[in-house]
């Protein structure tokens, strides 16, 4: 049976990065023969999330299947990159710890930088009210305490960001560096 690989969970705000990010390192990894896969938390929400509205218990429901998913990948060598909000810090400690090598990745960046890059219009939308319950604008993002990365991304760029997530599966020993 394959070791256990990691999961890294990207986590924060819409705009901040984090699937942008994710899809570089998967791109990376999968470069270097590392098998990595991407579960996006807008993804799921759309296939096996899409019984679940945006109440604090169907997210935290959707953290769970996310959880579930990334730990059958994980147990079978497979390196799982987790891109979702998840705005509540009990249920994604909770997803986390269950992973046999879990890593939080909070990437952040100030709230009128992300209603800049605002590509989907949701916090244009939530201002006009035409959207409820948007996290960081009318319901809250609880931000981690102690992430194991902290990636501002306001204030570095994609390569930065990227390389500060290689560094750490250098460190914890998944990639191995010329």
């Amino acid at each position: 049976m394959a070791e256990h690989a990691p999961v890294l969970w990207f986590t924060g705000l819409s705009g901040a990065g984090k699937t942008t990010i994710a899809k570089e390192v998967q791109a990376n990894l999968i470069r270097h023969d590392v098998r990595a896969e991407l579960l996006d938390g807008d993804e799921v929400r759309a296939t096996l999330s899409s019984d679940l509205g945006f109440s604090k218990k169907d997210r935290d429901l959707q953290v769970k299947r996310i959880a579930f998913v990334a730990n059958l990948l994980a147990k079978n060598g497979i390196v799982v990159l987790v891109s979702a909000i998840s705005p509540y810090r009990d249920s994604r400690d909770s997803a986390i710890s269950s992973f046999a090598r879990g890593y939080e990745i909070f990437v952040d960046a100030p709230l009128p930088v992300l209603e800049r890059r605002d590509t989907k219009g949701l916090y244009r939308r939530a201002r006009l009210g035409e959207i409820k319950n948007l996290t960081g604008v009318d319901d809250p993002y609880e931000r981690p305490e102690f992430p194991a990365l902290h990636l501002d991304t306001d204030g570095t760029q994609l390569f930065g960001s990227v390389e500060e997530v290689l560094n750490l599966l250098v460190k914890e020993g998944t990639v191995v560096r010329d």
